[in-house]
């Protein structure tokens, strides 16, 4: 049996974007061969791809695609397990041509994407399955937006430089260039400040009223500490046991044990001031959650409304916001730390 050095498992592995692991066993069972490794990683077909699909996703790039007349825009994000595959060829073509089928297709949702028709009669499930066996991890796709205008208004975009964050804007009431301008620079705004609608009329009344019962509870369980040799500490209780409180204070949780604890006072505002107090702290809401309540980064002398009451000048329209969207790869999923040294340790260490 021929000797796998650790260097022949990297060659292989950066011509053929296949796991470390993968190519450990191409190479042993082919004697070190490099042709047959490859042909054998071919060959390895869909079971060795179903193996990979429990392993967490969690890199990868998103694809953006907008029309020529700036009616369509669509975006799609496709998860890889690393990063070095996110910069494989095969998988960076995979991910344009999603994003072009998204666009073309109009998919209801994933499910609807994953079973929709595809290449040379492959589904898109089907695809992507054939590239978990060539590459050799676990790939998603996980979720899509897409935006189409029909009549006035345009769809601007923006896809930060490393492929990794993008947004599409819709600016209703104008087919003019300086509209087309404006959606591209809500876009960029969007992918800078995260915001999770486009108008406060957009947000759901049950996320409102969740939002207003978090304020009435930070309004009756704010409190202020008197420590022994220090500083009083006041702010929102969140938590307390037997050994210690948890206080928030500017945002920030911070133990405080009990035994330093001397007195404790419950600061409350008078009922007949909560009303006035949770409707400054909605507005607060809405300025870090809707896109045209929002400071410009540009200019945070001006809210992104007043850009778009100027944009609408310079066209004649009056000019809105209708739809938002931003992906982000890897957002929300929970990714395990990995020591690279070691898994390329534990790899080469096993038969």
């Amino acid at each position: 049996m021929a000797d796998i050095s650790a260097n022949m498992v990297k060659e292989l592995r950066e011509k053929t974007g296949a796991g470390m692991m993968d190519c450990k066993k191409a190479l042993t069972e082919t004697g070190g061969d490099f042709a047959k490794a490859e042909e054998w990683l071919r060959k390895k077909g869909v079971a060795s791809a179903a193996k990979k699909g429990a392993r967490v996703a969690a890199e990868g790039l998103i694809g953006l695609s907008v029309s020529a007349d700036g009616k369509l825009g669509a975006m799609v994000e496709v998860n890889a397990e690393t990063d070095f595959v996110a910069r494989n060829a095969d998988f960076v073509k995979l991910t344009e041509g999603l994003v072009k089928h998204v666009a073309q297709h109009n998919p209801a949702n994933i499910d609807a994407l994953l079973a929709q028709n595809y290449e040379g009669g492959k589904t898109v499930k089907d695809a992507v399955t054939e590239k978990i066996a060539t590459i050799g991890e676990n790939l998603t796709v996980r979720r899509f937006a897409r935006f189409h205008v029909e009549n006035n208004g345009v769809v601007g975009s923006y896809l930060h430089s490393n492929n990794r964050v993008a947004a599409i804007v819709e600016v209703l009431g104008s087919n003019h260039d300086e509209a087309k301008n404006l959606a591209n620079e809500l876009a960029m705004q969007t992918t800078a400040m995260r915001p999770a609608f486009a108008t406060r009329d957009q947000v759901p009344a049950d996320v409102l009223a969740k939002e207003k019962e978090t304020y009435k509870y930070e309004l009756s369980n704010t409190w202020k500490f008197t420590i022994k040799d220090g500083a009083p500490r006041t702010g929102i209780l969140r938590s307390e046991d037997a050994e210690k409180v948890m206080v928030e204070i500017s945002g920030k949780l911070e133990k405080v044990p009990l035994t330093q604890i001397v007195k404790r006072d419950q600061i409350t505002k008078p009922e007949n001031m909560w009303d006035k107090i949770i409707a400054g702290k909605l507005e607060k809401y809405f300025e870090n959650n809707c896109l045209v309540d929002q400071l410009w980064v540009k200019d945070d002398k001006l809210k992104i409304k007043d850009v778009i009451a100027e944009a609408g000048k310079k066209t004649g329209s009056v000019l809105t916001v209708g739809r938002v969207a931003r992906l982000e790869v890897g957002e929300g999923i929970e990714k395990p730390k990995e020591d690279l040294a070691a898994e390329v340790a534990k790899t080469l260490g096993q038969a």
